[in-house]
């Protein structure tokens, strides 16, 4: 029963196996090999066009270099109040970009309301040296409170940006989550509704470490390139990061795993919200899970072997929530399995 993160979860035995696949013999380095090079040719199979691919070692380092590479002096990007690169980052975003700021905005459980967006760039004005100027817009898919922005929101948000020729990033630490919820296509979730780089995380959801930055605009990769080196994220025997994201895409393994983290998240909802014990906080759509419980069934959850973490409130979440109770994160991933999720059930049935 653990439901701490996707973080948590070991390596899918494909990705296991193809590790060890590669681990032998002679291949170039620093990302030239020929693994790596049909990698990238994937990445824009996936995508439907040519993309810039850029392996890194952790999400945090695909966000900030994804805003470092469109820094300028007096820099703000604007992102979700409860956003990764705001709240757990530890101030990585800011300093990869050598000081560059992030300007919270508001909107309801975990997504951006783009009239919010509109008014938080409104602050700065073109002139006015003293603010500094807007560089880049961010949004979270999934969000960090497993919901997910529709085609339609991120159109909306990418208008915003649009109208002040400001780019759009996309943290897709649980991207493929995001895609089977919305049951559509990398192209259709990004560059076809206006993103312009995205942070691929493959680590959640079934890979040992394997993270990327994708450039739709190829034109910037050169300086990307030196970017990631001076960032200490250029792996020499990259093969390794490769090997996982070629088992990664074969056979779509990626969107199985997905697929089967995000239905364990739906039965877990479905436990929550049959308990006597327990309230589900809102609708799962992605493969995390969010619940009202009291303290003391939370500790005899914990005391039978149920791995989980309290979570503070999101922004717009509105039900009361008792002294006595507390807000809970579960999440599931590859490695949850429907015996995990219905053994939960019975401790809060």
């Amino acid at each position: 029963m653990f439901f701490a993160s996707d973080n948590w979860a070991g390596a899918h035995p494909k990705i296991a196996a193809s590790l060890s696949t590669h681990a032998s013999g002679f291949s170039t380095a620093y990302g030239d090999g020929d693994l790596d090079r049909a990698v990238y040719e994937k990445f824009s199979e996936i995508f439907e066009r040519e993309v810039a691919v850029f392996f890194v070692a952790t999400g945090t380092a695909a966000n900030s270099l994804s805003l470092a590479a469109y820094n300028r002096p007096g820099g703000v990007s604007f992102c979700h109040r409860e956003a990764h690169v705001m709240e757990d980052e530890c101030g990585a975003p800011e300093y990869f970009s050598g000081g560059a700021r992030l300007r919270a905005v508001d909107g309801p459980l975990g997504r951006m309301n783009p009239g919010n967006l509109e008014k938080a760039i409104s602050h700065f004005e073109p002139e006015f040296v003293h603010a500094g100027q807007p560089i880049a817009v961010s949004i979270t898919q999934a969000t960090e409170v497993g919901t997910v922005y529709s085609l339609a929101e991120i159109d909306a948000i990418s208008a915003v940006a649009k109208k002040r020729n400001l780019p759009l990033h996309m943290d897709g630490a649980r991207f493929a989550n995001a895609l089977a919820s919305l049951e559509t296509t990398p192209a259709e979730m990004t560059w076809k509704r206006g993103v312009d780089i995205v942070s691929f995380g493959g680590t959640k959801n079934g890979c040992w470490c394997a993270e990327a930055v994708v450039l739709f605009d190829t034109g910037k990769a050169r300086e990307f390139g030196f970017l990631r080196k001076r960032a200490a994220q250029l792996f020499s025997k990259s093969r390794f990061i490769a090997a996982q994201f070629d088992a990664y895409f074969t056979d779509d393994l990626w969107l199985e795993t997905a697929r089967h983290s995000n239905a364990m998240a739906a039965r877990l909802g479905k436990v929550i919200e049959a308990s006597s014990k327990a309230r589900l906080g809102w609708q799962p759509q992605a493969n995390e899970v969010f619940a009202i419980m009291s303290k003391d069934t939370m500790k005899a959850a914990t005391d039978a072997g149920a791995v989980f973490f309290p979570w503070n409130a999101p922004h717009g979440f509105a039900e009361r929530i008792d002294e006595n109770e507390t807000l809970c994160r579960f999440v599931t991933s590859f490695a949850t399995t429907a015996d995990d999720v219905d053994r939960f059930g019975d401790l809060i049935a």
